[in-house]
């Protein structure tokens, strides 16, 4: 009895080194501008961290910013998330701009390392701006009470919130962590989790302290989707990928049968129904692109002296400077793509153009007037009913003069279904008969 006693009470000696060996941390990586590959990225990370029970994921975050509504569906995730989330601007030289300011205030509890910065999460660029639009007014204070709510969420400095949003403000970690902007300043993981160790966060509106004794970290790579969708939703590449759909669908449709541009469009075009999906598309814009391009065909079928090809390119310039409603400058149209497509549409449609008024000058060689002129043989004559073979057809014929079976005649005109011909006159050699 007394040994059962004895082992017994060794149960949860030998069983607690396991029990602690299976709490681990996730690591999500972000590095680089706030896209919508981003966002699943992060989503799909806290989803396999719930789903395996971890014990906290930590952001590393290095970004200088990025999409608003990207931002915000990201916070939406981490504020809902079960599991405690750490934020972590490292390393160092690393910054949180923008929509990283954001991310670190919704994130349950927030560090920084030596040598990064926070802030300037204004939404529009202000650089040499005198006065403001309202629009622009409209869209920082929002921004502001937005950032100030989460401030307040988690209980850090709503004030400098309001000044790194209207002013632009940037501050260094040691700044950030006197002013309360993040919570502790760490240099590497081991340092991180030896400081976060035995916090309290508010999770799910519960507060929990975070336990991070024998934590192991388990990175998440980014895998093909992601790369997949950082490539599709990359705005010069979306804008490429909706010309290869516009262009591929008019050759099939203008020339059905060739195939390979009628598969080609359709790929591209699904490809870019789902960026723009993703994307913050500006819908005018994207009707100004596929209103330039029909103007610019339609100046090839109707003569407007360029009147309406002109148009076209001048709404087809315009529609790619407005087709994406983004005001972050890392997350745009380059202007050297949007005139090197420009030059390239109009070039084509020149080259068609050409292409166009030559066939219109080349004789016609189908119909009513292609027969004319054509040779044929006599098959037969019976009274006046001449039948002829022309181009490979069977014709009944008419002629001013006597035929023969075997002559030779030439088409003067077509009246209905019956031809007018008349012999062609044979040739002698030098030698006669």
């Amino acid at each position: 009895m007394r040994k059962w006693i004895w082992l017994i009470s060794l149960l949860p000696i030998l069983f607690t080194p396991l029990v602690l060996a299976a709490e681990k941390a996730f690591l999500l990586n972000i590095d680089g501008p706030i896209v919508p590959a981003v966002q699943d990225y992060i989503k799909r990370g806290l989803d396999q961290a719930v789903n395996e029970h971890a014990a906290l994921v930590i952001l590393q975050i290095n970004t200088p910013g990025g999409l608003e509504s990207t931002t915000r569906k990201i916070n939406d995730t981490i504020i809902a998330s079960p599991v405690p989330i750490v934020a972590f601007v490292a390393p160092s030289g690393a910054r949180a701009a923008s929509a990283g300011t954001y991310i670190v205030y919704a994130s349950h509890y927030a560090v920084m390392a030596n040598g990064t910065n926070i802030g300037a999460a204004s939404p529009v660029n202000l650089m040499g701006t005198e006065e403001v639009s309202v629009e622009d007014k409209k869209a920082m204070n929002d921004s502001a009470a937005y950032l100030r709510s989460l401030a307040e969420l988690r209980g850090r400095n709503s004030s400098w919130a309001n000044d790194a949003v209207y002013q632009s403000k940037s501050i260094s970690a040691i700044e950030a962590k006197k002013q309360n902007v993040v919570n502790e300043i760490a240099d590497n993981y081991p340092q991180l989790l030896q400081t976060i160790n035995g916090k309290p966060v508010t999770v799910q509106g519960k507060t929990q302290h975070l336990n991070t004794t024998n934590i192991q970290i388990e990175t998440i790579p980014h895998d093909w989707r992601y790369s997949f969708l950082t490539f599709i939703t990359n705005p010069n590449i979306a804008y490429i990928l909706m010309l290869i759909a516009i262009y591929g669908l008019f050759f099939e449709l203008s020339s059905p049968g060739l195939i390979l541009p009628g598969v080609t469009g359709i790929i591209a075009l699904l490809l870019v129904l789902y960026a723009f999906e993703l994307m913050p598309i500006n819908y005018v814009g994207l009707t100004l692109v596929c209103i330039g391009i029909a103007f610019m065909i339609f100046e090839i079928f109707v003569s407007s002296f360029g009147i309406i090809g002109i148009g076209g390119v001048i709404a087809f310039i315009i529609g790619s400077v407005m087709l994406f409603d983004l005001d972050d400058p890392n997350y745009h149209l380059t202007w050297t793509l949007i005139f090197a497509m420009s030059f390239i549409s109009i070039g084509f449609f020149f080259m068609v153009l050409m292409l166009v008024f030559r066939a219109h000058k080349q004789a016609i060689i189908t119909g009513k007037e292609g027969l004319i002129g054509s040779e044929g043989l006599v098959l037969s004559v019976m009274n006046e009913q001449v039948v002829v073979s022309i181009l490979g057809e069977i014709w009944d014929a008419q002629s001013p003069v006597m035929l023969n079976k075997g002559d030779r005649v030439k088409v003067t005109a077509v009246h209905g279904l019956k031809l007018m011909v008349e012999p062609i006159a044979k040739r002698h050699s030098v030698l006669g008969d």
